[in-house]
């Protein structure tokens, strides 16, 4: 596998075509008080009618959730050894900085008995310079996925922040309404939402209830992949941590292109033809096959770099919270 087109370029640009799996239809995302994320451009001619179907927050949880085993929970087999962070809640449930969506600024981590040693190697000192090095060396030793989708720790520190490596957003053209709706039907009270029924109202589920759809249609659908490389150069990272971090980038775009293309009930999606990549010129991103035999090489090389044990397991601490919230 060769990477030596990326070693001086400030970014690696890719795209990739997309179309539904089914249809013509698929479901936008939604924002609270907003609705679907509509927009238009210009050419200086013609107007475009624009969606952004998936934001570059989403795309974070999702490039970081397609490398997860839902069912062993734990890393796919390829990321055998990657360290993360583990915290056992009081009534047993677990959670970790690969699954919550703040990553290492959880509350769950940060709230959590252990921290303690990721607070010292983050290395923060009130009213000093703070090393963004070392934040990045912090972040690698517990939890690599971190430093490549960011974090902000405010909870140690107002500046002690990271802006993602690996940043991704999927955009809808010329897009249309494709308006729709249905009704939740009560089989036992056939009746209209409005009406007061023997049981209870339409708020609490009883009655028929009308509800409106829109999905959408679109020329064309394509998700956007770019990879800050200049950012990881200056970070001070050492070479086989320089090569990891870009190997699982690569990685994690190909498992979401392959596996986590079901954004929503109705917006599941697939590849149009080939990841087209836009800067630099000369790179052609390596198969997934070929990135999932480079990965065990390059996490053991990496291993002096990690922590020992690779999981390091937390205890969730309401007290600790407490007294956190007391101080702030």
């Amino acid at each position: 596998m060769n990477l030596e087109a990326l070693n001086e370029s400030p970014r690696l640009l890719l795209q990739a075509e997309l179309k539904p799996v089914q249809g013509t239809r698929f479901q936008p995302t939604g924002f609270p008080d907003l609705g679907a994320a509509e927009y238009s451009v210009t050419d200086g001619r013609n107007m475009r009618n624009m969606l952004l179907l998936e934001s570059a927050q989403s795309m974070a949880n999702r490039l970081e959730a397609a490398c997860w085993d839902e069912g062993q929970g734990d890393l796919v087999p390829a990321l055998q050894g990657l360290p993360y962070v583990k915290s056992t809640l009081p009534d047993g449930t677990v959670t970790s900085s690969i699954l919550e969506a703040h990553r290492l600024n959880s509350p769950y981590l940060c709230d959590a008995t252990g921290y303690e040693v990721i607070k010292d190697a983050v290395g923060f000192i009130k009213d000093a310079p703070f090393d963004r090095r070392k934040l990045a060396t912090a972040l690698l030793r517990f939890d690599p996925n971190s430093l490549l989708h960011g974090i902000f720790l405010e909870k140690i520190g107002g500046v002690v922040r990271l802006p993602r490596a690996l940043s991704a957003f999927v955009e809808a053209e010329d897009v249309h309404v494709a308006a729709a709706g249905g009704v939740k039907f009560d089989r036992v009270q056939p009746t209209s939402a409005g009406t007061n029924t023997k049981y209870g109202s339409a708020n609490e589920g009883y009655g028929n209830v009308p509800y409106h759809r829109d999905e959408y249609t679109a020329k064309r659908i394509v998700a956007y992949f770019n990879l800050d490389l200049a950012l990881l150069r200056g970070l001070g990272l050492k070479d086989a941590a320089l090569r990891l971090m870009t190997t699982l980038a690569l990685y994690k775009i190909r498992r979401f292109l392959e596996a986590g293309l079901r954004l929503r009930t109705a917006c599941d999606l697939d590849v149009v033809g080939e990841v087209e990549v836009q800067r630099p010129d000369g790179f052609a991103l390596p198969t997934t096959e070929a990135l999932e035999q480079a990965l065990p090489a390059l996490i053991s090389e990496c291993a002096p770099l990690f922590n020992d044990p690779r999981v390091l397991e937390l205890t969730y601490d309401k007290d600790k919270k407490s007294a956190r919230t007391k101080k702030d």
